[in-house]
C-alpha cells in the first residue's frame, strides 16, 4: 500500500478531528451536573442533582475514613455500595464552600468501592448518596479538622 499526499493529508485530518471531538466531549458530558457543583449549599446541589427524590438511610452505603482528620488539604475517603444496580456515589462536605466533593458513575456490573482524597474546610458531615434506579440510598458522618483545606 502506498501513501499518498492525499491519503496522508485525509489522515491527518481525521485524526484532527477526532482529537478535536475527544477534547470538547468531557465538557460536553460532565455539563449536565455543572449547577450542582456550583451549588453553595448541600441542600441546593442535592436539589440540583437529584431533583425531589426522597433520599433514604441505608447501612448498605459505607463511608470509611478517620473520625480525625489532621489535614483538611488531603482527606482519604472510601466510599462502597453494596445495593445492587448502584449507578452513581455522590460525596457532600456539608460545611465546604462548594458541598458537592465528586461524583462517580458506576459502570453496570462493577464493584461500587471508590477510594479518593478530598478537601474539608472544618469538621463536617460527610454524605455519601447513592442512586439505584429511581431511588437514592445515603449514609452520613461527622469528621473532626484540625487544619482546614479550603482556605482561600
Amino acid at each position: 500500500m502506498s501513501l499518498t499526499r492525499r491519503s496522508l493529508i485525509q489522515s491527518l485530518a481525521a485524526t484532527a478531528g477526532l482529537f478535536s471531538l475527544a477534547m470538547v466531549m468531557p465538557r460536553a458530558v460532565l455539563a449536565w451536573a455543572e449547577s450542582a457543583f456550583r451549588a453553595t449549599a448541600e441542600p441546593d446541589a442535592m436539589q440540583a442533582l437529584f431533583g425531589d427524590l426522597p433520599i433514604e438511610e441505608s447501612d448498605q452505603v459505607t463511608i470509611r475514613m478517620a473520625d480525625i482528620a489532621e489535614n483538611g488539604a488531603v482527606v482519604p475517603v472510601t466510599l462502597i455500595s453494596t445495593l445492587p444496580g448502584t449507578e452513581s456515589i455522590s460525596l457532600f462536605v456539608e460545611n465546604n464552600p462548594l458541598p458537592l466533593v465528586a461524583q462517580f458513575m458506576i459502570m453496570d456490573g462493577t464493584e461500587a468501592d471508590i477510594s479518593t482524597r478530598i478537601r474539608m474546610e472544618e469538621t463536617s458531615k460527610v454524605t455519601a448518596v447513592v442512586k439505584v434506579g429511581d431511588k437514592l440510598y445515603s449514609n452520613s458522618r461527622v469528621v473532626s479538622v484540625t487544619v482546614g483545606g479550603c482556605g482561600v
